[in-house]
């Protein structure tokens, strides 16, 4: 129950919002771009270690604002992102340890090594994983000699060799059988 005080108290209109707020003219589309900007910079190693070597990994503001970030981990937010190691980085900042041993030369060094190989092979693991290799074909066995050849049916296209195969298709030209052969290449001098 009420007591009377609080009564005349409920009687009073609710404060209006302050009347000085402050409307983004653009909708927001400005902070957006910069903070994209900003998350997708943090896809580079280099950057992150000049981050830790003026010390803005020390000031708690830089570190809420880090935290704050995170928002872009969420699915309406990721899809705008063309670096996906940023968000991985931007993980791993969270972690003070992280944050301290990005300022060391070594390390850095040892991302973005790491990084280098992740792009290097990631399209041949991935592929090992998506495409199963065909199962070889079997060799259909030759009919009798003193049958006539049947018309064959076109058959499937084998799939291209790799570059590595290319090398076995073509002849080998040694200069070894050449000399064997009584065909001497060889550059001499010239007598006086």
């Amino acid at each position: 129950m009420s007591s009377p005080e609080e009564m005349d108290d409920t009687s009073e209109p609710p404060p209006s919002p302050p009347k000085n707020t402050y409307n983004d003219p653009d909708g927001g589309r400005q902070r957006f771009l910069l903070e994209l900007e900003f998350v997708q910079c943090l896809a580079n190693p280099t950057y992150i270690h000049y981050l830790a070597q003026n010390r803005y990994f020390e000031d708690e503001a830089f570190i809420g604002y880090l935290k704050y970030l995170q928002y872009w981990q969420r699915p309406e937010y990721i899809k705008f992102i063309m670096y996906p190691h940023c968000l991985y980085f931007l993980e791993l900042l969270q972690n003070p340890n992280f944050r301290t041993a990005m300022a060391h030369p070594a390390n850095k060094e040892l991302a973005h090594r790491q990084q280098f190989y992740y792009w290097k092979n990631y399209r041949n693991n991935r592929l090992k994983h998506i495409l199963p290799r065909p199962l070889p074909e079997p060799v259909a066995p030759q009919p009798p000699a003193s049958l006539p050849p049947a018309p064959s049916a076109p058959a499937a296209p084998s799939p291209a060799p790799s570059p590595m195969q290319y090398s076995n298709m073509l002849p080998k030209n040694e200069t070894r059988n050449m000399v064997s052969a009584g065909i001497d290449r060889r550059k001499r001098k010239k007598g006086p």
